[in-house]
C-alpha cells in the first residue's frame, strides 16, 4: 500500500462537489485524512475564488491507475475536458505526493505537484502531513509552510 497525498479543489458550486468527492474518496479507500477547507482567488485565470483541501489515503492502485481512477471522478462530476485547462471547474483532483516517489506521465501526473509551491495546496497538507518529507527538497511540510510568503496568496479557512 502506498501512501497519497491528493489536492481537491472547485469553484463551481464547490461545498456541492467537495463534499461529493470526499463520499466517493471514502466509498473507495476507506478512512481518508481531510484537512481543512481553504478559500482562495484562482490562479493561472481570472475565475471565481476557489475552494481547496488536501486529502491523505492509503491505495493500492499504482500512480497511473490512480490518476485515471481520479479522472473519471472528475469526469462523474461534470468536469469538462474541452475548455482550456486553467478555467473555471466543479472539480480538480490531483495526486501531489505518492510516497516518495518523483516521476511524470501522461495525464498532467506529475509527483510531486509543482502546484506544491502554492499555498492552497501546501497548506493543507502540511495541515495533515506536517512532518512529510518532500522528496526532492526533503523539507517537511511544516518547515514548507513555515517558510512560505503567506501575503502574496492569502487563503481564508472555510467550513466545508
Amino acid at each position: 500500500m502506498a501512501r497519497v497525498y491528493l489536492s481537491l479543489g472547485s469553484n463551481q458550486e464547490p461545498h456541492r462537489y467537495l463534499r461529493a468527492a470526499l463520499d466517493e474518496l471514502r466509498a473507495r479507500f476507506g478512512s481518508i485524512d481531510i484537512s481543512p477547507a481553504y478559500r482562495s482567488a484562482a490562479v493561472g485565470f481570472d475565475g471565481a475564488d476557489f475552494v481547496n483541501l488536501a486529502v491523505g489515503l492509503d491505495t493500492d492502485l499504482a500512480p497511473m491507475a490512480l490518476n485515471d481512477w481520479l479522472h473519471a471522478l472528475e469526469d462523474r462530476h461534470g468536469r469538462r475536458r474541452d475548455v482550456p485547462r486553467y478555467a473555471d471547474r466543479t472539480l480538480d483532483v490531483d495526486i501531489v505526493l505518492y510516497d516518495d516517489l518523483v516521476t511524470q506521465g501522461p495525464g498532467h501526473l506529475d509527483i510531486p505537484r509543482k502546484e506544491l509551491r502554492h499555498a492552497f495546496v501546501l497548506k493543507p497538507v502540511a495541515d495533515i502531513a506536517p512532518e512529510l518529507r518532500h522528496p526532492v527538497s526533503q523539507h517537511t511540510m511544516a518547515e514548507l509552510w513555515a517558510g512560505f510568503p503567506v501575503l502574496s496568496e492569502p487563503l481564508e479557512r472555510i467550513e466545508l
